[in-house]
């Protein structure tokens, strides 16, 4: 007696069977999400970049909401002088009702070095209306301070400080800055960096008018 032969079971669904319309269609959606999430990202990439190659603005003037004292009295301050001065100390409200440009510089600051004869020689032509010219040596020692005003000719009232208590009270993180201060005390600019003559001239407006 034959035993019977057990064929295999033969799968009757075809070998390459085509996806389906909705799998097709999901697998569609996927890839376009998949391209716009990345062209999102790129944009965000590009804008960030753009913002961090951007150079900051060398100042702030009038009453930019970017400078918190532009447009607020000035702080006032009593610092030893430096130099030939006929006050032991400077207290910038001896110059109430006077026009006062404000600069604050270090001996070893470079920029520092290179506006100093533009300081002195603006002054020079200023002070005749009644302009005041300030200088504040941060963090500085006190010889230090003396041979950069000696070297450098400048004549016009220098004070210390040597802490750096004012300059920080003024919003100051390096040197130099400047500020323009009006007849009644008021921060009308202040430039961070190194000053040119077309911005003093330019500031000088905004303080004398």
């Amino acid at each position: 007696m034959e035993e019977d032969k057990i064929l295999p079971e033969t799968d009757d669904s075809p070998v390459n069977q085509e996806p389906t319309p909705r799998k097709k269609n999901t697998r569609k959606r996927s890839i376009i999400i998949f391209v716009a999430v990345s062209l999102v990202n790129v944009g965000l990439l590009a804008l960030l970049w753009t913002q961090l190659l951007t150079p900051a603005q060398n100042g702030t003037q009038g009453t930019s909401n970017a400078d918190p004292l532009v447009g607020h009295p000035a702080p006032n301050f009593t610092l030893v002088a430096l130099g030939t001065h006929e006050q032991p100390t400077i207290s910038l409200s001896n110059y109430k009702g006077q026009p006062v440009v404000l600069n604050i510089w270090n001996s070893t600051c470079v920029p520092c070095i290179a506006e100093a004869p533009l300081l002195q020689a603006q002054w020079q032509k200023a002070h005749a209306q009644g302009v005041v010219f300030l200088g504040l040596d941060f963090q500085d020692a006190q010889g230090d301070g003396l041979h950069f005003l000696q070297q450098y000719g400048i004549t016009y009232p220098n004070a210390l400080d040597a802490t750096g208590s004012v300059a920080i009270n003024y919003g100051v993180t390096g040197t130099p800055e400047t500020f323009f201060i009006n007849r009644q005390g008021i921060i009308e600019a202040h430039v961070i960096g190194e000053l040119t003559a077309q911005a003093i001239q330019s500031d000088l407006q905004l303080i004398t008018r």
